[in-house]
């Protein structure tokens, strides 16, 4: 009986082995069998080659076997690995050359998937063949449309451009002429625009009308050479080049991906692939900024060689290396990726080439109107890419002007909760709009929006306005010139304003934010936070001389002023307090200058005026207890003011009995006097409690108020206990003109 279960014991265990034994064949025979098919694989790829090299012409298609099998390796290895550089080379020239006909070479075009780079002088000589074989236009088409595709990959791009002449030639082929025109943007350098090449863009103009991908070209070659283009380029020109639903653009990104190289930055941009492909949603296909990255990496270049070649930013790393090669850089294909590199952006904003802002722009345009003009929903996609966009702009200090046409499209179809707290930020960046079209542009939808959105918005536009004349006028401050009174007030495009038409951009947007104000304290019932975001902006407001250096003051409206007065919280009275305490040191500086400097701007009388009213008003109402006055704006009948029952209703606003400083004064009471039951806080106005109350309310941190005070009021007292005749200094009459 043991032997016969030691016996199983010991056929079980070689059975075991025996199994182990036969799958360590079978994964070896697999690996085996899959290697010999990859060398298969290969050796039929380079057989295929070999055959189109060495194809004559002449030669039959129809019922060549040979040449449909040669095809489907091609297709199969360049649909699933892409082919390489030397594979390319050998294609093209066999597509081009036509020599087995139009078929072969349609059908050799639309395989054509790099698997890294494509070599430059393979695409120079099937330029070449354009003009040598005959080759139908709907295959030139389709060639130029591939170049366009792949032009991030060629390896190079200088004999391209040494044979620019000759590509520029085909722009008179109506059906080529868009394509060509795009390549010719890509191509195009200084040295290029020549007169005889705007004089038949200006020809073909004529013909074909104010064809967008002309007008592209047009405005490339005017910033250049401006003296030569005298055409108005319109600054907002709608999409010229379009994104071609071509046939290699998905099938290339996913050959990239699968080969583990980094993909060209403008085959990113324009074909990116999202993994969930089966939602229904819209493809935000713009939103992904693409990589400033290389294909493939390249190999460091030799000292002389790097002496003779232009420098790509994406081979540098530092700041230090940008500006040893400041003068050498190449920048990328496709602009978009320089949003997601902070060097990139330095080199942008150090250099300024005018050629690389306008395809920045134009790629920025594009994105913004196609996936945002009449977008009725939020994404992630969406959401990332504006607070890139935003910190971009934060980074240049200042906007782009593709971004402004957009918002001024956006603002009339906006229903202002769709990525409020984006738009508003983008809308704060906006430079100067001369004043003849600012109510335009922004005025009249900011004031729909205004009337018929919540609380918060009115709080967010007014962070935005304030945020918009802060950087105003910080611009003026940096780019004023003293020689004459030009300023250009953004660096990154060519607008330029007199000092005069600033003051009036500037006294407009005021003018604007006051009318809103006033109208939206009285929808909100004198909101305190929204009167706080308005009473921000007149922080700003009320040193526009002193801080900025501009000859403008204007004051705020009353629909402001008094609501502030006569606020409930103490913040907001002390926060006037400061405004005119400010406004008055401002005032008061431009008079001395006005009679020092006989050439400088004037303030108007009218704003001393109104300052002087103000300024009597508040000293009345917080200081002499003269509230309602005949000659006050809060004039108020006897009748009336005894019907109330108030006793000394003139009383009820000064620093006593004011409803925001109504609970200092009680606490002040019970400080001075802890003994007494009754509270009678006209014992406050005796001399030495009033002094000590107005320490006390200063401690409490209204510098506001302390500023006022100390500037505004000269205190009188006479003899013994009693406050005396403390009035209210009305030094600001004296200062009208």
């Amino acid at each position: 009986m043991a032997e016969t279960l030691n016996l199983s014991d010991s056929d079980r265990s070689s059975s075991s082995d025996q199994s182990v034994t036969n799958r360590s064949n079978n994964r070896s025979l697999r690996i085996a069998e899959k290697e010999r098919r990859k060398n298969e694989a290969e050796d039929s790829l380079v057989r295929a080659v070999k055959y189109f090299s060495e194809v004559e012409v002449g030669t039959p298609v129809h019922g060549n076997d040979e040449l449909d099998r040669n095809l489907e390796v091609v297709e199969k290895v360049a649909f699933s690995k892409g082919l390489s550089p030397e594979a390319i080379s050998v294609l093209l020239e066999f597509a081009m050359s036509l020599r087995m006909g139009n078929g072969p070479c349609v059908r050799v075009l639309k395989c054509l998937i790099p698997a890294s780079v494509v070599p430059q002088q393979a695409v120079v000589r099937a330029v070449v063949w354009l003009n040598v074989s005959k080759i139908p236009i709907s295959t030139q088409v389709l060639f130029i449309k591939w170049v366009l595709t792949v032009f991030d990959l060629i390896d190079a791009k200088d004999q391209l451009r040494a044979i620019y002449g000759f590509i520029f030639s085909f722009i008179t082929e109506e059906n080529l002429c868009p394509y060509i025109c795009h390549l010719l943007y890509l191509l195009t350098r200084k040295e290029n625009v020549h007169l005889y090449r705007v004089r038949k863009l200006l020809e073909l103009q004529s013909k074909l009308g104010r064809q967008p991908f002309l007008m592209h070209l047009l405005s490339l070659y005017k910033v250049f050479c401006p003296e030569l283009v005298t055409l108005s380029i319109p600054s907002r020109i709608r999409s010229g080049f379009k994104n071609h639903n071509s046939p290699w653009k998905s099938v290339l990104m996913g050959v990239q991906k699968r080969n583990g190289l980094q993909v060209s930055s403008s085959i990113s941009s324009a074909f990116t692939v999202k993994e969930k492909s089966i939602s229904r949603k819209r493809k935000h296909c713009h939103l992904d900024l693409p990589s400033l990255s290389a294909v493939l990496n390249k190999e460091p270049q030799s000292e002389q060689t790097s002496r003779r070649k232009m420098v790509p930013l994406v081979q540098l790393s530092s700041f230090a290396q940008m500006l040893k090669n400041m003068h050498r850089i190449e920048l990328p294909a496709q602009m978009g990726s320089l949003l997601g590199s902070s060097l990139a952006l330095q080199y942008l904003d150090c250099v300024q080439e005018e050629s690389a802002l306008l395809r920045l722009n134009f790629w920025l345009g594009c994105a913004l109107h196609e996936e945002f003009l009449f977008c009725s929903q939020t994404s992630e996609e969406a959401l990332q890419f504006l607070n890139n966009l935003l910190s971009v702009q934060h980074f240049l200090q200042e906007g782009f002007s593709s971004s402004d046409a957009f918002l001024y499209k956006f603002l009339n179809v906006w229903d202002g909760s769709l990525l409020r707290p984006q738009i508003l930020g983008l809308l704060s960046n906006i430079p100067v709009i001369p004043s003849t079209q600012i109510g335009r542009l922004l005025f009249e939808p900011l004031t729909q929006l205004f009337f018929t959105s919540s609380l918060f918005f009115k709080c967010g536009l007014m962070e935005c306005l304030n945020n918009m004349l802060l950087k105003w006028l910080t611009w003026h401050s940096v780019y004023a010139l003293e020689d004459d009174l030009d300023i250009s007030l953004n660096s990154h495009t060519s607008i330029n304003i007199t000092l005069s038409g600033f003051k009036d951009s500037v006294m407009e947007l005021v003018h604007f934010v006051g009318r809103l104000a006033s109208l939206g304290l009285q929808l909100e019932g004198c909101n305190t936070l929204l009167l706080s975001f308005i009473l921000d902006f007149y922080e700003t407001a009320c040193d526009t001389f002193l801080k900025f250096d501009l000859p403008l003051v204007v004051m705020p409206p009353p629909g402001v002023f008094y609501p502030a007065l006569l606020a409930t919280d103490p913040v907001s009275v002390d926060r006037l307090a400061y405004i005119m305490h400010r406004y008055k040191l401002n005032l008061t500086s431009a008079k001395s200058q006005e009679k020092q400097t006989e050439q400088a701007f004037h303030i108007s009388r009218q704003t001393f005026l109104e300052f002087n009213h103000y300024l009597v008003f508040m000293v009345n109402c917080l200081w002499n207890c003269r509230m309602f006055h005949a000659n006050t704006d809060l004039h108020v009948r006897e009748e009336l003011l005894h019907k109330s029952n108030v006793p000394q209703p003139w009383a009820r606003f000064d620093f006593i009995h004011h409803p925001a400083f109504t609970s200092y004064a009680v606490d002040f009471h019970q400080k001075c006097w802890p003994g007494r039951k009754a509270v009678d806080l006209n014992s406050i106005k005796q001399s030495k409690p009033w002094s000590w109350y107005l320490e006390y309310l200063f401690n409490q941190g209204f510098d506001g108020l302390k500023d006022f005070v100390h500037s505004s009021i000269t205190r009188q007292v006479t003899s013994g206990d009693e406050r005396g005749d403390e009035r209210g200094d009305e030094r600001g009459d004296s200062q009208q003109r």
